[in-house]
C-alpha cells in the first residue's frame, strides 16, 4: 500500500499541471488568440482597402491617358506637358540652388556632383551647394577637391563643411540655405550622394513651379542603377517600385497627400521657409517638412516619368539599418504631428482623414504590424493550439495574396521572385515592427541615425569594387571568411521550425506546415548571413 500510494502521489502532479494547462488554455490562451485573429483580420482588411482603392485610381488614371492619346487621331502628334514645359524653362530661368548633403561617401561622391554640375541650366542661375559632413579628412579633402575641379570649368559650386553634425542631413540643409549666395534663389533642389540627375531635370520640374504658385514641392521617381546586383536589390525593387507607381502616383493625382522622398525633388524656397524650414525631431525630416508644408495649404507635384538614378543598400546591415529609420521615423513623427493636423484649419476634414488613417496609421503603422504579428506570431501559434482557433481562409490566404499581386504588378520583370519577396518581407517585419514601436513609443533607438552605405554604380567604382571582390576571394582560398550572424532571425527560424515539425506530428490537417517550413528556412538564410552581397573587410 506505501508503495502504491507513493505512485499515485507522484502521477499527481503532472496531472495537476495538464489539468492547469487546460484551464489556462481554454480560458486564455484560445480567447486571446481568437482575438489576436480577428485583429489581424481587421488590420488585413484596412490595408487591403487601401491598396484595393489605389490601384482603382491608378487604374483610372492609365485609363484616361489612353484615351487621351487615342483621341488625338491618326497621324496626329500628342502635345505632351514635357514640351510646354520646355518652353517655358527657355523663356525664364529662376535662380536654383542644388543641395547635395553626404557624409563619409567615398564612393559616389563623384557621381552627384558631375550629374549636378552637368545639369542644363543657365550658369549664372545656378548653384552647385556642396554639404559635406564627412569625418573623414581624407574624403573631405577629396570632396573638396572634386568642387575645385568643377569650379575651374566655370560652375558656380560651393563646398560646405561644418565643425560638427548636429541636426545630421536636416541641420546641414538648413545651414546651407543661411549662406549668402542661397538667399536670392527661389527653388532648391535636393539630391544624395548617390543621386544623378538627368541634364533636363530642372527643365522639367522648375516650370511646374512657376506655373502654379500653390504648388510647393516637385518630386521625381526613382531609378536603381544596381537593381540586378543581387535579389536583395531586386526585392528592394519590387517594393519601392509600388510606392512610387502607386502611392505617390494617387496622392499626387487625387490632390491628397505624398511624402517628400528626400532626395530627387525640387522645393519652393518660400513653402520650405513658411513650413518652418528643416526640423531634425525625427529621423524622416524630408516626411517631417512635406506634413507641415501640406498643412499650410502648400500641394504637391508628382512627376512619375522622370526618373533619377541612385543606388540601392545592397548588404543587408546596410538595408536593415536603412528599414528601421524609415519604420521608426514615419511612427515618431505619427505621433509629434497628430495634434498639429487635428488643429489644422488649411486643410480640409477630407485631406486630415487621408493623413492621420491612410497615410500614417494604415501604411506606416498597420502594414508592419499584421504582418509580423499574422505570419510570424498567430498563425505558428494558432498551430501549437491544433485548431482550436478558428483562422478564416479569407485572412490566412486570399487577402494576403491579392495585396501581394497588387503589389507585384508595379514590377512584373521580377514576379518569378514573388515567393522569395514574400517570405523575405515577413522576416522583415520583425525589425519594421520592433521599429514602428520604438517610434511610437519614442524609446531608446528612436533618433538613431545611421547613413545608408553605398558602393558606387560607374564603371570606375565598380572596377574598384570587382578588384576587391578579387581579392578577398583569394583570400577565402587560404583562411575561411565569417560570415555575420543575426541572431534574432535565427530565434525566429527555429521557433517556426519547431511550429512545423509540430504541426507534422500532431495536426497537420491545413497544412500550414508548408509555409512555416519555408519561412524558418528564410528566416534562417537571413540569420546567417547569405542575403546580400559582402563587403571586403
Amino acid at each position: 500500500m506505501g508503495r502504491l500510494g507513493g505512485g499515485l502521489g507522484a502521477a499527481t502532479p503532472p496531472s495537476f499541471v495538464r489539468a492547469a494547462w487546460q484551464a489556462v488554455r481554454w480560458s486564455v490562451v484560445v480567447p486571446a488568440l481568437q482575438l489576436a485573429v480577428y485583429i489581424c483580420a481587421a488590420m488585413s482588411l484596412m490595408l487591403f482597402l487601401e491598396r484595393l482603392y489605389m490601384a482603382a485610381v491608378v487604374t483610372g488614371l492609365w485609363l484616361r491617358r489612353r484615351r487621351r492619346h487615342r483621341v488625338a487621331g491618326d497621324g496626329q502628334r500628342v502635345l505632351d506637358d514635357d514640351d510646354d514645359l520646355e518652353a517655358d524653362a527657355g523663356r525664364c530661368c529662376p535662380m536654383v540652388l542644388v543641395q547635395i548633403p553626404m557624409f563619409n561617401e567615398g564612393q559616389v561622391y563623384r557621381l552627384s556632383i558631375g550629374a549636378a554640375c552637368g545639369m542644363s541650366w543657365p550658369s549664372e542661375r545656378l548653384v552647385i551647394q556642396v554639404l559635406d559632413d564627412s569625418t573623414n579628412p581624407a574624403i573631405r579633402e577629396l570632396v573638396e577637391v572634386e568642387c575645385a575641379r568643377w569650379a575651374r570649368k566655370g560652375v558656380r559650386i560651393c563646398y560646405e563643411n561644418r565643425s560638427n553634425r548636429n541636426g545630421y542631413k536636416a541641420g546641414a540643409m538648413r545651414e546651407g540655405l543661411k549662406k549668402h549666395y542661397a538667399r536670392d534663389c527661389e527653388f532648391v533642389a535636393i539630391f544624395d550622394a548617390d543621386f544623378q540627375p538627368d541634364s533636363d531635370f530642372l527643365r522639367r520640374t522648375v516650370p511646374l513651379l512657376q506655373r502654379d504658385p500653390g504648388v510647393g514641392l516637385v518630386q521625381a521617381r526613382w531609378r536603381y542603377v544596381n537593381a540586378d546586383e543581387c535579389i536583395l536589390t531586386r526585392i528592394q525593387e519590387m517594393s519601392l517600385n509600388y510606392h512610387f507607381a502607386v502611392e505617390q502616383e494617387v496622392g499626387s493625382a487625387c490632390h491628397a497627400f505624398f511624402g517628400f522622398n528626400g532626395t530627387a525633388g525640387v522645393w519652393r524656397v518660400a513653402a520650405l521657409a513658411d513650413a518652418g524650414g528643416w526640423k531634425e525631431r525625427t529621423t524622416v525630416e524630408d516626411m517631417d517638412l512635406a506634413v507641415r508644408a501640406s498643412l499650410r495649404g502648400w500641394r504637391f507635384v508628382y512627376v512619375g516619368d522622370l526618373v533619377v538614378r541612385n543606388e540601392l543598400p545592397s548588404t543587408f546591415k546596410a538595408y536593415r539599418y536603412q528599414q528601421h529609420r524609415w519604420s521608426c521615423g514615419p511612427a515618431n513623427l505619427f505621433r509629434k504631428v497628430l495634434p498639429e493636423i487635428l488643429r489644422s484649419d488649411r486643410v480640409s476634414l477630407g485631406k486630415k482623414f487621408h493623413l492621420l488613417y491612410a497615410f500614417f496609421f494604415v501604411r506606416k503603422v498597420v502594414a508592419h504590424l499584421v504582418t509580423f504579428l499574422f505570419y510570424c506570431v498567430v498563425i505558428p501559434a494558432c498551430v501549437l493550439v491544433q485548431g482550436d482557433v478558428r483562422l478564416p481562409k479569407y485572412v490566412a490566404m486570399y487577402v494576403p495574396a491579392l495585396i501581394t499581386l497588387l503589389n507585384a504588378a508595379c514590377t512584373p520583370r521580377s514576379c518569378h521572385l514573388l515567393i522569395f519577396w514574400i517570405l523575405f518581407e515577413n522576416v522583415m517585419s520583425m525589425h519594421r515592427s520592433k521599429a514602428a514601436i520604438i517610434g511610437l513609443l519614442e524609446a531608446s533607438r528612436a533618433n538613431e541615425w545611421v547613413v545608408t552605405d553605398k558602393l558606387g554604380s560607374s564603371k570606375a567604382a565598380a572596377a574598384v569594387v570587382a578588384k576587391k571582390k578579387k581579392q578577398q576571394l583569394v583570400r577565402s582560398r587560404c583562411c575561411s571568411t565569417r560570415r555575420e550572424m543575426h541572431v534574432l532571425e535565427l530565434a525566429m527560424g527555429v521557433c517556426l521550425l519547431y511550429c512545423a515539425v509540430y504541426d507534422i506530428v500532431f495536426f497537420g490537417r491545413d497544412h500550414y506546415y508548408m509555409y512555416l517550413l519555408l519561412q524558418s528556412a528564410a528566416a534562417f538564410i537571413v540569420g546567417f548571413g547569405y542575403v546580400g552581397t559582402t563587403t571586403p573587410s
